[in-house]
């Protein structure tokens, strides 16, 4: 293989996941609960009834979340949007430590202001990132 079929098919990945990001990660965020990063919780009932559609499920998940991890790492010096797709994939993919691992990525500020943006955009509420006391 020679080097300029190399950096024709590395361009051509720079390319997609630039733009596979531009739709799949607003459209992502979107689909998220507003209250997600305090509840943390995916539904497990399905699995109860119909264990080989939650295998399926999971298994989808988690490919996918893969596939957008390795994305996102390649945008972080690729053009695109690195860490909001890291984001994303860490929320999908049941790996140890994911709990911890989101809570830091949305402890920066600009982590924060960027997914509101974002969901602003498509006339969805701000997320909630720390509980609200009832008694204040």
């Amino acid at each position: 293989m020679s080097a300029a079929v190399v950096l024709q098919a590395l361009g051509l990945f720079s390319a997609l996941t630039f733009v596979g990001s531009l739709i799949a990660v607003p459209w992502l965020i979107g689909r998220m609960r507003a209250d997600y990063f305090i509840v943390h919780r995916h539904q497990t009932a399905v699995g109860h009834r119909r264990p080989a559609l939650a295998l399926a499920a999971w298994l989808a998940r988690n490919t996918i979340g893969f596939c957008l991890l390795l994305a996102g790492i390649a945008m972080l010096f690729l053009p695109g949007q690195g860490l909001l797709t890291i984001l994303l994939a860490v929320c999908l993919m049941d790996v140890p430590g994911k709990h911890r691992l989101l809570d830091q990525l949305v402890d920066n500020s600009r982590m924060r202001t960027a997914l509101n943006w974002i969901r602003r955009k498509q006339g969805k509420a701000d997320f909630v990132f720390e509980r609200q006391d009832d008694d204040a």
